[in-house]
């Protein structure tokens, strides 16, 4: 749900900063679409990573990038950039998407890590 969530809220800052007033500000647009591409990308590493530990390590730097993404979106609101409406819509989101992040990482902080893999063994 985590990632899924910042996938849906990566979706969703695309399209709003595809729009034309927006996407002319191509420093607003860059940062905002690293900050949320962030929040994926390291939620997706951090699953790959096997270990629970290592698993809650990317989220924590998930987490910082949806803060980030949740400062951009009220920066697009005092560049009106966002409406009041639209503005409130994302930032309910973006803080779906941080719940779901924290309640993941604190899962993990009482997993159980797994065995590593065994390799295999030679006959003598």
């Amino acid at each position: 749900t985590a990632w899924q969530l910042a996938g849906h809220m990566q979706t969703e800052s695309f399209a709003f900063t595809a729009q034309p007033r927006v996407a002319g500000d191509f420093k607003y647009c860059d940062q905002i679409r690293d900050s949320i591409r962030s929040a994926k990308r390291n939620t997706s590493e951090g699953f790959g990573r096997y270990y629970p530990k290592e698993f809650a390590r990317f989220l924590r730097i998930a987490a910082g990038s949806l803060q980030e993404t949740k400062n951009h979106l009220q920066d697009g609101l005092k560049q009106q950039y966002l409406s009041d409406e639209r503005h409130e819509q994302l930032k309910r989101l973006c803080l779906r998407a941080m719940k779901a992040n924290v309640r993941l990482i604190a899962y993990l902080r009482h997993a159980t890590s797994p065995e590593p893999f065994d390799t295999p063994r030679q006959n003598p």
